[in-house]
């Protein structure tokens, strides 16, 4: 009897690339240009992984639907701005390269499940090479935006693979919040944007400290 499918579903950023810098650049632009006072880094650090109206509501939680609007605005302008440059820094982390196409090895269907546009995944996948491995992709155009468990439940529809046999991963916890809504297992790694405890916390099956320690989690 062949082995079951499986998929391994992966959060953007934080997890697969840094893509930190672009955000926080954005943010504060997006915020000198409407004249409201810039929170600084790490409570931008912290919403990523939300989808863009999520992050900015939570940001300026006593700001107007206007403000919130023109944020929004500022923000797409510059992050595309940003992406026209050759230097643009969204670096793959370590070792992810490696773990991608060893998963593929193994026959293992992978998904991305983020709270970046749909062009900006692409553009982030195609910038390093990397979207032909992925067989499902979901993000905040596609509907309800993380926690909520609708982009791993339609990666599991458009895979056919059974929830015990999928697996969440991610550097949020928003995504372990995710993953126990819809029933799947989660992996948290350390080298994102929250911090280990908080992933516990959140629901973690599982915490690891680099890519390469992710293989084994996926082969059980």
């Amino acid at each position: 009897m062949s082995d079951p499918l499986k998929l391994a579903i992966f959060d953007c950023d934080g997890t697969l690339v840094d893509g930190q810098h672009m955000i926080i650049s954005s943010m504060k632009q997006a915020s000198e240009k409407c004249q409201i006072p810039y929170p600084g880094d790490e409570p931008v650090r912290r919403i990523v992984g939300l989808s863009l109206f999520q992050a900015i509501t939570q940001i300026y939680p006593d700001l107007s639907e206007h403000d919130h609007n023109m944020l929004h605005k500022e923000f797409v302008e510059h992050f595309q701005y940003l992406r026209t440059l050759d230097d643009h820094h969204e670096p793959l982390y370590d070792g992810i390269r490696d773990a991608i196409l060893m998963l593929k090895e193994m026959n293992v269907l992978l998904g991305v499940a983020t709270g970046k546009s749909s062009r900006g995944l692409k553009n982030t996948l195609m910038s390093h090479g990397l979207e032909d491995h992925f067989v499902t992709l979901n993000t905040a155009d596609d509907g309800p935006g993380k926690p909520d468990p609708s982009m791993i439940n339609v990666a599991l529809a458009d895979t056919g693979v059974e929830r015990k046999n999928a697996v969440m991963i991610g550097d949020t916890t928003y995504d372990m919040v995710m993953a126990a809504q819809a029933g799947v297992r989660s992996i948290g790694v350390t080298w994102g944007y929250h911090p280990q405890e908080e992933l516990i916390a959140s629901g973690a099956n599982h915490i690891i400290s680099h890519i390469s320690e992710l293989i084994d989690l996926v082969r059980k």
